[in-house]
């Protein structure tokens, strides 16, 4: 049988009947104790893990939020990758001096190159022996117009970067997080791509860029099942309007108004969110606290996605 193979049964051996986790009591007053999957929740989620991050370059972006909270969390290294480095040494400066026992990375390379994402995950498992979480967050919107107006190669260089990124951050990190060692003696990881509420409605994006979005929530979803029995999960996440880098001019626009309390008002906390937000659900995602949690779609939207768009004021 193959090393694969045998991978394979191990994990999902684990799924079936978790190893057991050490308490001071297998039972209480004759009842047995609830099986833990993770450490305690105030405790550091990521403690000891190896992070990869993309499209982390951004000041107000998802990216830096993400790694931010992996590195408080114990991470054992984080690799803060972008294919603008502009912003990314002093984001690892900043991270080191808050968080001195983590490894900082910086890598520069385009998410939709295949040479440069297996040369990330390799850097990470031949220094580490290890990679559990790769958050692939890397994006763009591409331009603003109808969808006849776009070139082909326009519409492709979309799909490039927003769906073909994620691709590769599976094709490579998978197997990498199949391999164990002693501080890492079962298969597991954590796979995490950024999609969008216009990948989960209409009307959030351009043409291309909602289509891609829904390709990245159908890659967490297939690519899940073609990992089933390894250990390592898939999951999307789909943030609403979040301020960042990319939505930036549009709150700057709205500030220098007075209109800011507009933005978000379709949706029922009334209100932007913040890179912080969907960090900490990215966080959670990589943590073992989802441990069983897979090919799932999450939205980070303030309820944008719970309902029909309707006229405020204006219901029945």
């Amino acid at each position: 049988m193959s090393s694969t193979a045998k991978q394979r049964i191990q994990a999902l051996g684990n799924q079936i009947s978790p190893p057991k986790t050490p308490s001071t009591a297998d039972s209480f007053e004759g009842i047995p104790t609830i099986k833990k999957v993770a450490g305690m929740s105030a405790a550091p989620r990521v403690a000891g893990k190896v992070v990869i991050v993309t499209g982390a370059n951004s000041i107000l972006g998802i990216g830096r939020a993400s790694a931010h909270q992996f590195a408080e969390n114990g991470a054992r290294a984080v690799y803060i990758c972008d294919y603008d480095d502009t912003n990314l040494a002093t984001h690892k400066r900043e991270i080191e001096s808050l968080y001195p026992a983590v490894d900082v990375h910086v890598h520069k390379f385009d998410a939709a190159d295949e040479k440069a994402v297996k040369a990330v995950v390799d850097h990470a498992i031949n220094t580490y022996g290890r990679l559990d979480v790769f958050f692939a967050n890397a994006g763009i919107v591409g331009k603003y117009a109808m969808f006849a107006d776009f070139e082909k190669d326009e519409f492709m260089k979309v799909f490039d970067t927003n769906v073909a990124s994620v691709f590769l951050a599976a094709k490579y990190a998978a197997p990498a997080m199949q391999k164990t060692s002693e501080s890492k003696p079962t298969p597991s990881g954590s796979i995490i791509g950024t999609a969008s509420v216009a990948g989960l409605r209409s009307n959030a994006g351009t043409t291309p860029y909602a289509a891609s979005k829904a390709a990245v929530v159908s890659l967490a979803q297939t690519i899940a099942y073609q990992l089933a029995g390894t250990g390592i999960r898939v999951n999307a996440i789909c943030p609403g309007i979040i301020e960042t880098g990319m939505t930036a001019p549009t709150f700057e626009a709205a500030r220098a108004r007075g209109t800011e309390k507009k933005i978000g008002q379709l949706n029922p906390l009334k209100r932007g969110g913040h890179a912080d937000e969907v960090a900490r659900v990215a966080l959670f995602l990589g943590s073992d606290e989802a441990s069983y949690i897979n090919g799932q779609a999450w939205a980070v939207d303030g309820g944008l996605s719970a309902g029909h768009p309707f006229v405020v004021g204006k219901m029945a």
